[in-house]
């Protein structure tokens, strides 16, 4: 099993009024820098949100919902430090099955 990190918040907050693309640009500058491979992503409404286990954490976030999703727990503490109007948190999924960890609504109508 796979453990995934989150760092979940309205698309809007999360898209439009932070700078995420600029942290995430600068991150993914980093990493090539240090010669490490990716691992995060920035999800639109995540699909993990669906599962019934995550109900609470769903109704805790305005919708539609945007998560950055790492395999790397301390990026994502970073994250909401940085942040601050985020909801953290984590889930477990076989690592065969990243698309389905990392899978997204925003195109389902």
């Amino acid at each position: 099993m796979q453990t995934y990190y989150y760092a979940l918040a309205s698309e809007r907050f999360l898209i439009q009024e932070e700078p995420i693309a600029e942290v995430l640009k600068e991150r993914t500058r980093y990493y090539h820098e240090q010669e490490k491979e990716i691992d995060f992503w920035l999800v639109k409404q995540p699909a993990f949100l669906e599962a019934p286990q995550m109900a609470q954490i769903k109704a805790k976030c305005p919708q539609p919902a945007a998560a950055i999703i790492s395999t790397n727990s301390q990026f994502i503490t970073w994250l909401k430090l940085r942040l601050e109007y985020v909801v953290t948190g984590e889930f477990q999924s076989p690592s065969e099955t990243i698309p389905e960890a990392l899978a997204s609504l925003a195109n389902v109508s």
